[in-house]
């Protein structure tokens, strides 16, 4: 495993506390960072969830959730163009753009054993737990002739159980993930099902 270790556990800037990037902005860096549509379309599933999750399970307001669905949009932004220093890149890119400690941090989360940075909030926590799982069961989705529609959750557990379908998902970050949450595994494949039906 590439171990791409931050060195730090604290970013930005605490007087930089709610500021963010508008929609477009966000979705305009995605573009103009991320030239693989469907590495840009894993980290659109990513950010929606986030904000469902937000919305409905933390009753948190549209601004508060508005940070969870940005830190998922952008959680892979140098991913493609930078891989060897995947996410020191934009982490330095949203300091320097004074964006919101809570959002940067979130992003240094989504991988705590390849980042060094370990989830504390319930934002934090969440990031880690969707990132694989949604990628994970978008390519249970593609091989299903009617995609999402009718997907069960008994089906995507027997995939994970699977270890030659979708080789490049870390079952093992999955795991580690999910035992940060008191939430069943399955309750978290159902939301990802039905937060990613609409997202393309």
């Amino acid at each position: 495993m590439l171990i791409l270790a931050l060195g730090r556990t604290q970013f930005g800037n605490p007087a930089n506390t709610g500021n963010v990037l508008s929609e477009a902005e966000t979705l305009a860096l995605l573009q103009d960072w991320v030239p693989n549509e469907r590495l840009r379309l894993h980290m659109r599933q990513v950010g929606a969830v986030m904000k469902a999750w937000a919305l409905e399970r933390e009753k948190l307001t549209e601004a508060e959730a508005h940070k969870w669905w940005m830190a998922g949009v952008l959680h892979d932004a140098d991913w493609e163009k930078y891989p060897d220093a995947h996410c020191r890149i934009i982490i330095e890119e949203l300091e320097k753009r004074q964006i919101d400690p809570l959002v940067i941090r979130t992003i240094a989360c989504h991988g705590p054993r390849h980042f060094g940075v370990e989830p504390e909030t319930t934002m934090e926590k969440m990031i880690y737990v969707f990132d694989e799982l949604s990628g994970f069961i978008h390519a249970a989705a593609l091989v299903r002739p009617t995609r999402y529609e009718g997907m069960d959750v008994k089906s995507v557990m027997k995939k994970l159980k699977t270890p030659s379908f979708a080789a490049q998902v870390d079952r093992t970050d999955i795991e580690d993930a999910i035992s940060r949450i008191s939430i069943p595994l399955e309750e978290i494949i159902s939301f990802v099902i039905q937060h990613q039906l609409s997202v393309n």
